[in-house]
């Protein structure tokens, strides 16, 4: 079996292995990257009719730069305030073990059939909620999984603060968009 699917199979299944062996292969950030694109594109199937194919460029591009940023917020949390002695790490292990975390989103591909759509949509999500975790464990090198759990949800809220700081630089030019005084 071609070695990136094996990978992804592997990550898939929780397989913490794979996780310590992707961690640790530098060769395997474009594979990691790969699978994100993938998901992405799994993800983008169901609005190709919205949004045309430069709509999936875009949610692939989306989905590689919030990869990234993600990877620099769970780096920060796990290595500067939740670090375990153990913990050493860099950004590229985060990018790697992250990466194919998103293994099981090439299944949202499933989420365009209707009434199925929406519980493969939530299957899918959480399981890329326990990879995410096993892949975080992993790359921090943590001894138990609550720590990880932290990590993520730490990492999530602040990817939401800066995501929405952006989004009212982006959409509303840094005002906020109640105390403008403008026409409705």
């Amino acid at each position: 079996m071609n070695t990136f699917v094996n990978r992804m199979i592997r990550a898939a299944k929780l397989d913490a292995a794979l996780y310590e062996s992707v961690e640790h292969d530098k060769s395997a950030t474009a594979q990691a990257a790969g699978v994100v694109v993938l998901a992405s594109l799994a993800a983008g199937i169901g609005v190709v009719g919205q949004l045309g194919f430069g709509g999936l460029i875009a949610i692939s591009l989306s989905a590689l730069i919030s990869w990234v940023i993600s990877a620099a917020i769970i780096w920060f949390v796990g290595t500067k305030l939740l670090a375990q002695p153990q913990t050493e790490a860099d950004i590229g292990q985060l990018l790697r073990t992250m990466g194919f975390a998103a293994a099981p989103g090439v299944l949202r591909v499933f989420e365009i059939i209707p009434l199925l759509g929406a519980i493969v949509g939530l299957v899918v999500w959480v399981w890329m909620l326990a990879t995410l975790v096993v892949a975080v464990r992993q790359a921090l090198d943590y001894d138990n999984t609550g720590r990880a759990i932290a990590v993520c949800l730490i990492g999530w809220v602040i990817q939401i603060v800066i995501a929405g700081l952006l989004g009212g630089l982006l959409f509303y030019g840094g005002d906020n968009p109640g105390m403008t005084g403008g026409a409705i």
